[in-house]
């Protein structure tokens, strides 16, 4: 089993930036990849972004290519999410979530069936 516990969330005003982080323990020799995924006031979840564990290619959602920034420290068994250019339509509650293979490309990343353990969430709003 692994669990995930995300955090950095918060309240914050247009424009500005939030980093999240979200820390691995347990079996975590069984992640491949981890991701973001939100939900937002009456959407659905949706995938924000991936990255493999090994060879740290990463994959994102169209609406936050050039804004946010997911990055990995293996040794600390942490993911983390640098957001920027923060928007209102960011505000949602964001979810970390590991899985046992390597996403090919972003359409596979984006499969949230695929993920096998997900953290409780973190709220992020943004203020307009």
């Amino acid at each position: 089993q692994v669990q995930l516990v995300e955090s950095g969330g918060g309240l914050v005003q247009a424009g500005g930036s939030l980093r999240l982080s979200c820390e691995a323990s347990g079996r975590t020799s069984s992640i491949y990849a981890m991701g973001w995924f939100r939900q937002g006031p009456g959407k659905e979840r949706e995938f924000v972004a991936a990255i493999t564990w090994s060879g740290g290619s990463t994959f994102y959602v169209n609406s936050v290519k050039g804004r946010f920034t997911i990055s990995r420290d293996n040794a600390k068994n942490t993911v983390y999410l640098q957001m920027n250019s923060l928007k209102p339509e960011d505000t949602a509650v964001y979810y970390c979530a590991a899985r046992r293979t390597s996403p090919a490309n972003s359409a596979a990343a984006a499969v949230s069936t695929a993920y096998a353990y997900w953290g409780q969430g973190t709220q992020v709003t943004v203020s307009s």
